[in-house]
């Protein structure tokens, strides 16, 4: 017979997984090679891999942003523009948007399996007047908050699994409102190698 108790902290592992990672990352200083600098130094020997190797570098790529937006650690900016520097305009952004969302999904089902139940049932007047507005139009009130990125990518990740947005709606709000943000940065990503090799500050 399953312990209750046991059944009920299990609802957390998922968040605290994620936590963990991102502990580990900043911990570890992993976030000074997320740099515009690690790009510039290392363009060449990147181009060149991506180049033998598109498939796999697409998937790699992907990967690692999906992580990044997952386990919400610093540094998707730059992969963003990086995405754009490597595959183009048009793949980078494609790259991202696609990573973006499922990176951004996974920390949605995270937050709410563990903590949904819980805010929902503490939440003071700010948070429950939020509740109604996503209540009454909840695609059209989080395709804003993408679209116009007023608060942290990680927070509007956070906010609508508190809230009860069914994940169907989270993921399409999300994958439509960050496409024209994705591709402004990846096609200033693009635009890199010109700076880099006039030896210019991006």
């Amino acid at each position: 017979m399953t312990n209750p108790a046991f059944s009920a902290s299990r609802r957390f592992w998922p968040l605290l997984v994620l936590a963990g990672g991102l502990i580990l990352f900043l911990a570890l200083g992993l976030d000074r090679y997320v740099t515009l600098e690690t790009l510039r130094d290392n363009r060449q020997a990147l181009a060149g891999w991506v180049a033998a190797h598109r498939f796999l570098a697409a998937f790699v790529y992907i990967l690692a942003y999906t992580a990044i937006v997952a386990f919400s650690v610093p540094g998707a900016l730059v992969a963003t523009l990086a995405g754009g520097f490597l595959f183009g305009t048009l793949l980078g952004g494609l790259y991202t948007v696609f990573a973006a969302t499922l990176g951004a999904a996974i920390i949605f089902a995270a937050a709410r399996s563990a903590l949904g139940g819980l805010l929902r049932a503490r939440a003071g007047s700010a948070v429950a007047r939020m509740e109604q507005g996503f209540r009454e139009n909840a695609f059209s009130y989080l395709l804003v908050l993408r679209l116009v990125p007023v608060f942290p990518f990680f927070l509007v990740n956070l906010a609508p699994a508190f809230l009860g947005v069914p994940l169907a709606t989270f993921v399409t709000a999300t994958f439509i409102g960050i496409i024209p943000g994705t591709f402004v940065f990846a096609s200033l990503g693009n635009g890199l190698g010109a700076v880099f090799e006039a030896g210019r500050a991006p």
